[in-house]
């Protein structure tokens, strides 16, 4: 990564669905798409979080679920695309840290609820749905004490995105799973910000909505 795609739906990230689509697979199957580099939103907002139990939705490359591995979080890492995950697991290998990397889509993924201590979901292809599908799922797998971090970019002006062939109505922006927390959530963070990224194909975008929420509640983790 930066895992940034330009279009979500063939990022090869998950979709609630769980169906993969063959394009995400030959996407992957050829140059490398992402900068290498973990996003840097994640960085600056999960560096100082005591690690435990981290699950990246829609991982891509690995470069998010490395960094977090390398911070000392069990990771588990979730794409639709087997060829994502592929380079992935090489990169982890290369560096020597130890992930469970998981083919699936997010809805069809065998996720314990309440699993997690970080849901950590950077510019995911998850499509809407009437029942909130996706976004219920994703505040699910998050543990009493854990954070949610999604992020995505800034389509507020729709006509800039349905010029690059998508439609915003469509799909899951970090918003659509703020506006589902309940009394047993703290928003923590919720705000547009500039996105810089120098390479990549996510390069052109100009700013990010971040959502961060805490789950309240003690956490069930060791040294917690």
């Amino acid at each position: 990564m930066t895992n940034e795609p330009q279009r979500p739906h063939p990022t090869g990230h998950a979709e609630p669905d769980g169906d993969a689509h063959p394009d995400w697979d030959e996407r992957y199957s050829g140059e490398q798409i992402w900068s290498g580099e973990p996003n840097r939103t994640l960085v600056d907002e999960i560096a100082g979080v005591a690690p435990g139990r981290a699950l990246d939705v829609g991982c891509g490359e690995g470069a998010d679920a490395v960094w977090l591995a390398q911070q000392g979080w069990h990771v588990t890492a979730l794409d639709v695309a087997e060829s994502a995950l592929a380079r992935g697991r090489a990169l982890a290998k290369a560096v020597g840290v130890d992930i469970t990397w998981l083919h699936a889509g997010l809805l069809e993924a065998d996720l314990p609820a309440g699993g997690f201590d970080l849901v950590s979901a950077q510019y995911p292809a998850l499509r809407r749905t009437p029942d909130n599908d996706a976004e219920r799922r994703l505040v699910d797998l998050v543990a009493p004490g854990g954070t949610l971090l999604v992020v995505h970019h800034d389509v507020s002006d729709p006509s800039h995105a349905l010029a690059h062939g998508f439609d915003p109505a469509d799909w899951v922006g970090p918003r659509d799973v703020a506006a589902l927390l309940g009394p047993d959530w703290e928003i923590v963070v919720d705000e547009v910000r500039e996105h810089h990224v120098s390479g990549g194909a996510g390069a052109h975008h100009t700013h990010d909505v971040v959502v961060r929420a805490t789950r309240l509640g003690h956490p069930d983790r060791p040294g917690a």
